[in-house]
C-alpha cells in the first residue's frame, strides 16, 4: 500500500498566550497543500524502515512513521512490515511533514489491517504523537487554537491561485523560535479570513514567528521580500519557519532563478 503526504501552510499564527504547563496558545490557519512525501508500507517477515529522497538524520526508532506503527502494534496484533519512506517536505521549514507522514501511517496501517477505527480514533491516536498529527486525519483547511491541537473546520479554497514554497537552506528549531518570542493578543480574528480577499491578507494576517526569526535569519526575510517584489499577493513564514510561501495571480517567469542559492522550490500548478 502506497500513499503520499502532504504538508501543510500556516495561514496568520499568532502567538497569544504562554501557559503554565511551559506552551503557548497559538491562533492560525492549517491549510493542505500538495508539496507531498511517498509512503509504502508492506506485510513482512521481519520489520524494517528504509528511506530515500531527503537525508534523514534520526535513527528509525525516532522516526515518527515507526512510532506510529508501534504505538497502534501496542493495542493490535499488528504483524512485522516493511516501511519506505521517500522525504520530499523538507525539515525544520514549518511545514508539518514528519506529522503528515506519522497521521498516513496511521491512516494506512487502520486500512491495510482493517482496524475499523473512526476518524475521532485516529485522531486520538495521531495527537499522541503531535499536536498537529490529528490535522493530517481529515487533511482540510482548519482554524487551530490551544498548542496547534484544537481544530475548528473552515471553509477556505485557494483554487486559481498559484502556491511557491521557498525553502532556504536554513533550519529555524521550534526551541530557537519560541525562545524570543513575546505573546500578545491578536489584533486580526483568523476566523473572519473569508470576508476579506486574499489580495488584502497582508494587512491583516502577520506569522508572530516572523518579528524573532527574521532578526537570526535575514534570509528568510529576504525571501519574502524578493516573493513580493515579484508579484505575490500574499507572503509568509509558515509555522516557525524556514519555509516562506507566496500565493500568485500568475507565476513569475523563471521563479527558480530568483533564488540561486535556495536547493527547495515548491510551485503549486
Amino acid at each position: 500500500m502506497i500513499s503520499f503526504p502532504n504538508a501543510k501552510i500556516n495561514l496568520g499564527l499568532h502567538v497569544v498566550e504562554k501557559r503554565q504547563d511551559g506552551y503557548h496558545n497559538l491562533e492560525t490557519i492549517f491549510y493542505p497543500v500538495q508539496l507531498k512525501d511517498a509512503l509504502e508500507i508492506v506485510e513482512a517477515n521481519q520489520f524494517t524502515f528504509t528511506s530515500s529522497g531527503l537525508k534523514i538524520d534520526r535513527a528509525a526508532e525516532h522516526n515518527l512513521v515507526v512510532k506510529a506503527y508501534q504505538l497502534l502494534k501496542a493495542d493490535f496484533k499488528l504483524p512485522p512490515i516493511k516501511i519506505h519512506l521517500h522525504k520530499v517536505i523538507p525539515f525544520g521549514a514549518g511545514l508539518g511533514g514528519g506529522s503528515s507522514d506519522a497521521a498516513f501511517m496511521l491512516k494506512m496501517l487502520n486500512e491495510l489491517f482493517e482496524l475499523n477505527l473512526s476518524v475521532a480514533q485516529l485522531e486520538s491516536y495521531a495527537g499522541r504523537l503531535g499536536a498537529d498529527c490529528p490535522f493530517f486525519i481529515k487533511n482540510k483547511a482548519v482554524y487551530a487554537q490551544g498548542i496547534g491541537d484544537q481544530f475548528s473546520p473552515i471553509e477556505l479554497d485557494l483554487k486559481g491561485y498559484h502556491i511557491v514554497i521557498i525553502k532556504p537552506p536554513i533550519a529555524v528549531s521550534t526551541f530557537e523560535a519560541y525562545g524570543g518570542i513575546k505573546p500578545k493578543v491578536s489584533k486580526f480574528d483568523l476566523t473572519q479570513i473569508n470576508s476579506i480577499p486574499v489580495s488584502d491578507w497582508k494587512e491583516y494576517m502577520l506569522n508572530d514567528f516572523e518579528e524573532v526569526v527574521f532578526k537570526t535569519y535575514p534570509e528568510i526575510a529576504k525571501t519574502k521580500g524578493v516573493l513580493y517584489e515579484n508579484g505575490a499577493v500574499y507572503s509568509s513564514m509558515s509555522g516557525s519557519g524556514s519555509a516562506v510561501f507566496a500565493i500568485f495571480d500568475h507565476l513569475p517567469a523563471k521563479i527558480d532563478s530568483l533564488f540561486p542559492s535556495t536547493n527547495f522550490i515548491y510551485r503549486s500548478f
